[in-house]
């Protein structure tokens, strides 16, 4: 069995990872108790000490909008510790798989993003990723760098899908971003693509790809989704309309892309299949987090 470490296991797609990892091999989790990032040395200790068959970084300082005041913090953890993960895998032979974002590109190509096109962050998190992306490539052969965007799940601490449902229990209407666009990508979904390419891999598949849910949408045909599925479930929310308004209506610290949708072919030739709907991935989520 492979012994397979996962940092950022506490995170959405840590928790994910930790359910269906088991699976195929022995999970070492860690978390940010276990495992400080901006601590280059206990990278270096706790990977020797593993001692695993492959990496999975999960782990990410995903704050958009605090990074733009908190660039050093944000830098260590996302774009020095995957380089010097990445060098621990090299030393070990091992294939690091490292999740990246849609951020990493300015939004204004307006149709899917392939993995081979220019980057060009606009905001403090999408630089540091990037960063993090190319310290990989320095440091390593045995890399799959996978971008995805808009993640959501049942486990971790907040997320869009979250932030509505509470929203909508007590607010008859809320204002939501419709002219940012993308790709909503559910966790479990993600989570499995990462098992399969654990199982699949091959040093000849190697390099940058991008996976999210099929399907696009904008912040506002997102939040109009949760909130149809959520009421055919039985939630009992009071929203009654949600109105789409534009970004400077909905100013943030942090820039961010207009049109983020990435490219899914490439991955789906190593997969053997496209990603599922993001619609279908809301439904799962949502079905499950009623259940709770």
């Amino acid at each position: 069995m492979k012994r397979i470490l996962v940092t950022g296991v506490n995170g959405q797609l840590g928790q994910e990872l930790s359910g269906i990892l088991p699976t195929i091999g022995e999970v070492i989790g860690v978390g940010r108790a276990e495992l400080d990032l901006t601590q280059p040395e206990a990278i270096r200790q706790v990977i020797n000490e593993v001692k695993p068959d492959v990496v999975v970084n999960s782990a990410a300082y995903t704050a958009v909008d605090k990074a733009e005041s908190e660039p050093e913090l944000a830098n260590a953890i996302n774009a020095i510790a995957p380089g010097i993960i990445a060098e621990e895998c090299e030393k070990l032979a091992i294939p690091l798989i490292h999740v990246s974002t849609d951020y990493v590109f300015d939004g204004s190509k307006g149709s899917p993003y392939q993995d081979t096109d220019p980057t060009d962050p606009l905001n403090v998190y999408g630089k540091t990723k990037l960063a993090g992306e190319i310290a990989i490539q320095n440091s390593c052969q045995n890399y799959l760098i996978l971008r995805t965007a808009w993640v959501y799940g049942v486990g971790g601490k907040g997320n869009f899908v979250k932030t509505m449902l509470r929203l909508g229990k007590d607010r008859p209407e809320i204002r939501v971003v419709a002219d940012q666009i993308g790709s909503p990508t559910y966790t479990l979904d993600l989570a499995n693509a990462i098992t399969q390419l654990i199982t699949l891999y091959q040093p000849e598949i190697a390099g940058i790809y991008s996976y999210t849910n099929s399907g696009i949408a904008s912040w506002y045909d997102f939040a109009v989704a949760i909130f149809e599925e959520a009421k055919i479930l039985g939630w009992d929310l009071q929203i009654q309309r949600v109105i789409p308004i534009t970004t400077p209506e909905y100013p943030t610290p942090a820039r961010r892309p207009a049109y983020s949708v990435l490219a899914g072919e490439k991955i789906a030739k190593v997969l053997g299949t496209f990603a599922p709907h993001w619609r279908q991935g809301l439904r799962k989520m949502l079905t499950e987090l009623y259940a709770q």
